[in-house]
């Protein structure tokens, strides 16, 4: 039998891994990927920003996470070597409306204790030169990395400390008993004392496979990048974001200076019609039909009708989001821009139409599921996997602790 066995290998999933092995050295670490290599979806497909957390909610996971995950994660670039640049970002005003949000998002940002700084029009301009805002916030602690490659160095550590990691291992059937937990795969069946679900688009699934019955369910959207063209980046020296609409739950189209020079563009979002879509093309009829027939989906467009209308006719007009573009940097235009890739994120979602908003972490006796790791999620994702070795610790602890009274 073996002792611990996650499923999930991205970024998330590899640091729980890389925590359990820390912690016990002595006991096996297995985890499966049901790709033929791990990494190859959110984390695969991340922006590579290194966030700071100024936009979360005091006291919240995501606030916490973000702020020491970035210091996790440049100690941990540091030690093994992996390029990062702490470049700093602007979070820019266009508008006179957007002041108060502004003020507010500093004010939010002070609460959770980060090194941010307000600036007036000509501040911004010396910053990023080519912007048109009328205010910004400078945010010194955001950063670059490739995520990826912090992947494949933790898969790395994980391997040499014996750890073993499967690949193109999908679970097919899970049983949770007394002792164990059984699971079945397309390959084989393994017995674990203890099983850590860390699937992130599937992870609603892994749950219910294993007999979880909640009320959350994972809605996919997609976001859309375009690249800006080689001569064209100098419009940008590093991370530009707008003021996010707080009625909204994304954070707008922005540019990102990315490890290795390029500068993206966007993202949009929009309802993805396959759980892995990272086309317009794809499309998978059981997972549409499943969003569609969710009833927490339905109040969740009824509350955001326009906003989703208007990401929609984005994604299939270029001219639309050249304009979104052009409202942080009105230099740039269409032909500046080269279609780029495109990421999936898993959101989860209640049944009365509510997104969890932070961090999302459920346990049973012998199973822990992480049914919500949004954005910041790889920024934090080694605060995250020593937060879950964390928990249970205390609970197996608290068990131990049942059995000997």
């Amino acid at each position: 039998m073996q002792e611990f066995v996650i499923v999930g290998g991205g970024i998330v999933g590899l640091s729980v891994g890389l925590a359990l092995i820390e912690k016990y050295p002595d006991r096996k670490v297995i985890i499966l990927e049901k790709e033929p290599e791990v990494s190859m979806h959110q984390t695969g497909n991340n922006s590579g920003v290194i966030h700071s957390g100024i936009y979360y909610k005091p006291g919240s996971y995501k606030a916490r996470f973000a702020k020491q995950g970035t210091q996790s994660m440049v100690a941990f670039c540091e030690e093994h070597k992996i390029e990062y640049d702490i470049c700093g970002k602007v979070i820019v005003a266009t508008e006179s409306k957007e002041l108060p949000l502004l003020h507010n998002l500093y004010e939010r940002g002070l609460q959770n204790e980060l090194y941010i700084c307000k600036l007036s029009a000509d501040e911004l301009k010396e910053i990023e030169p080519h912007v048109a805002g009328i205010a910004g916030i400078h945010v010194k602690s955001a950063g670059i990395v490739n995520y990826k490659q912090v992947s494949d160095k933790i898969r790395e550590l994980i391997e040499a400390k014996g750890g073993e990691i499967h690949c193109g291992e999908a679970v097919h059937h899970i049983v949770e008993q007394q002792d164990r937990v059984i699971i079945e795969t397309n390959r084989t069946t393994y017995e674990t004392k203890y099983f850590f679900n860390c699937a992130g688009l599937q992870s609603d699934r892994i749950a219910k496979m294993a007999g979880y019955m909640t009320d959350v369910k994972i809605i996919p959207f997609r976001g859309e990048y375009y690249t800006i063209k080689e001569e064209k980046r100098n419009l940008v020296n590093n991370l530009i974001y707008p003021v996010p609409d707080p009625n909204f739950p994304f954070l707008g189209v922005h540019f990102t200076r990315m490890i290795g020079g390029e500068v993206e563009a966007g993202p949009n979002a929009v309802l993805s019609f396959k759980r892995e879509g990272y086309k317009k093309t794809d499309i998978n009829f059981f997972d549409l039909a499943e969003v569609l027939t969710y009833k927490g989906f339905w109040k969740l467009a009824s509350g955001f009708m326009k906003e989703g209308v208007n990401e929609m006719a984005r994604s299939y007009s270029k001219h639309l989001f050249v304009k979104s573009l052009q409202k942080l940097i009105p230099e740039i235009q269409g032909e500046d821009l080269k279609t780029g890739g495109a990421g999936v994120r898993a959101q989860a979602l209640r049944n009365d139409g509510k997104l969890i908003d932070d961090f999302y972490i459920i346990s049973g006796q012998r199973c822990t599921h992480v049914l919500n790791a949004p954005s910041p999620a790889a920024t934090a994702s080694l605060e995250i996997g020593k937060e879950i070795v964390r928990r249970f610790e205390v609970k197996n602890k608290q068990a131990q602790s049942l059995i000997t009274i």
